[in-house]
């Protein structure tokens, strides 16, 4: 490299800027050289971004941003495109692939390093901090999962179930005095005592980010609307199975699908896993322990 090439890559490093967002406690640098993207970055992830313009040897996992011409764009209209449409996410000697139409990411899982191209929109940058968190999680044997949850009397409650199964409603029934982690996907962790439930800032329908907190894991209701407000019992085998159809997980690796499937058993064993039908009525809080 010669003194000029130096002074280049120098003077382009010292104009990218640096946000960090911290979801459940794993950290993720995002660096850029778009002023504008940062900014939107801060507007998505409002109350998750920890800091800014962090050294690059201060966190776990980093990734450089870089923008693609508006016309690459796969949604210009700016919707939110389905996060397994065409979503290919490989694994080559420790080097995370993921491919989607509208973004392309790299991610080193022992350097923590990795890059990101990808249109001027959040939606992109989403799916890849959705896919390296599951699989950040994986080899804990915790999980990201398809539910609602929120906190109440020092305890958090998921509420599991595909899209129509009522993550948003049971949300907007939520009493003054629960506090709401996410409408539509929900981390949880294992802790010296169990489970926790961290709040995101993935949204549903309510298109606001949860809070940034977390409290024990009390129970997990696996939704579904109905005449009456009632808790069943459920086989810890279906319990299983439940679970691991709304646990988010894109990759093909054994080793990692293995430490899922053990992971939702543990969790199972550990947790209580109830059925809850519910109607559009807030009385159906009044049944939560």
């Amino acid at each position: 490299m010669n003194a000029l090439t130096a002074i280049l890559e120098a003077t382009a490093s010292s104009r990218l800027e640096t946000r960090v967002v911290e979801i459940g406690g794993v950290a993720i640098a995002l660096r850029t050289g778009s002023a504008k993207f940062a900014r939107m970055v801060e507007e998505r992830y409002a109350g998750f971004v920890t800091s800014c313009n962090v050294p690059d040897d201060s966190n776990e996992i980093g990734f450089e941003i870089e923008l693609l011409d508006s016309a690459q764009s796969y949604d210009e209209d700016g919707g939110d495109p389905e996060l397994d449409d065409d979503l290919e996410v490989t694994c080559e000697r420790g080097l995370w692939r993921m491919c989607r139409g509208d973004f392309s990411a790299e991610w080193d899982a022992l350097s923590g390093r990795g890059r990101i191209r990808q249109a001027m929109n959040p939606y992109s940058l989403d799916s890849v901090l959705r896919i390296v968190h599951s699989l950040v999680l994986a080899r804990r044997g915790e999980f990201l999962v398809h539910a609602a949850s929120a906190i109440r009397n020092g305890r958090a409650f998921l509420f599991a179930g595909v899209s129509g199964a009522g993550k948003t409603t049971i949300s907007r029934l939520a009493p003054a005095d629960a506090t709401l982690l996410t409408d539509e996907i929900s981390y949880v962790r294992k802790s010296a005592t169990g489970y926790d439930a961290h709040g995101t800032p993935f949204a549903g329908e309510l298109a606001r980010p949860g809070a940034h907190c977390s409290a024990p894991l009390g129970a997990l209701y696996l939704l579904r609307q109905g005449a009456e407000n009632r808790i069943d019992e459920i086989d810890p085998a279906m319990a299983t199975q439940a679970l691991l159809r709304n646990i988010l997980f894109f990759a093909r690796d054994a080793k990692l699908v293995q430490s899922v499937f053990e992971g939702a058993c543990e969790f199972v064993q550990r947790v209580p896993v109830r059925q809850l039908t519910f109607r559009k009525d807030a009385a159906v809080w009044e049944l939560l322990g």
